[in-house]
């Protein structure tokens, strides 16, 4: 899934956008056929299917995937799908939020549970991993499409609360009560994002060596592969250069 302020971008390390490019998109997919199911099908007039349909330009989708996962919203009319979220600890205590899309609760429960027990973690009760997290909206464009000066001051006059400016992208950091309001702002100068969504970003951060951040890295990425999980948030420091080497 693009963007993801949870571990840093790790999930485009090299080669592993095409690999996991299918499973990519049978989840934006998912995500916009329940976006334009539980509104209208203009994005213009529906928010969440707007940036639902922007992550998956970004991911380079195809129009007609597109098209097709709105379609489906009104040809599965009996096909409910339930947001749920969940929270735990993985290896090393790392604290972990899940958040799936599904249409059987029993089996995503059952599934998430069995990857945090093979990893040595375990799943808690609501509480127990949000509080080290926040909630907010943000926003990731492109180096290439503005300056960090014209991006910070378009933010901050949009009413963003913080703008961060990364190697690759700028993220714009939004209060979840602004967050719609905000993003209709930015896009009358910008209409391409990488991403754009309410995010859980970690008040801090822990920082591990290569061996053990290697194990969290792999747990977070089995439980991004099932087919029910839509984000998974941790609050692991990945730097980029011990990224490079794993």
């Amino acid at each position: 899934m693009a963007g993801h302020s949870h571990w840093a971008g790790i999930k485009h390390r090299k080669g592993r956008a095409d690999k996991q490019r299918s499973k990519i998109f049978s989840k934006l997919s998912k995500e916009i056929t329940v976006a334009a199911k539980l509104g209208s099908k203009d994005p213009s007039m529906n928010p969440r299917l707007r940036s639902a349909i922007q992550s998956a330009r970004s991911a380079n989708m195809p129009k007609e995937n597109i098209e097709r996962a709105i379609s489906k919203s009104e040809a599965n009319k009996d096909l409910n799908y339930t947001n749920l979220l969940y929270e735990g600890f993985g290896p090393e205590k790392v604290a972990v939020i899940v958040e799936a899309l599904t249409d059987n609760k029993n089996r995503t429960a059952s599934n998430i549970r069995t990857i945090f027990q093979k990893f040595g973690g375990n799943l808690g009760e609501s509480g127990v991993a949000s509080h080290q997290f926040k909630h907010v909206g943000i926003i990731r464009i492109d180096k290439k499409k503005i300056s960090e000066d014209d991006i910070l001051e378009l933010a901050i006059n949009a009413g963003a609360e913080d703008c961060i400016s990364n190697s690759n992208y700028h993220e714009i950091i939004i209060k979840k009560e602004d967050f719609y309001k905000v993003k209709i702002e930015i896009e009358k100068k910008i209409q391409d994002f990488i991403s754009s969504g309410i995010e859980w970003i970690p008040l801090n951060k822990v920082l591990l060596d290569k061996e053990k951040t290697k194990s969290i890295l792999d747990f977070l990425e089995v439980l991004e592969n099932d087919e029910d999980v839509q984000h998974v948030y941790a609050n692991v420091d990945v730097l980029e250069n011990l990224m490079e080497k794993i």
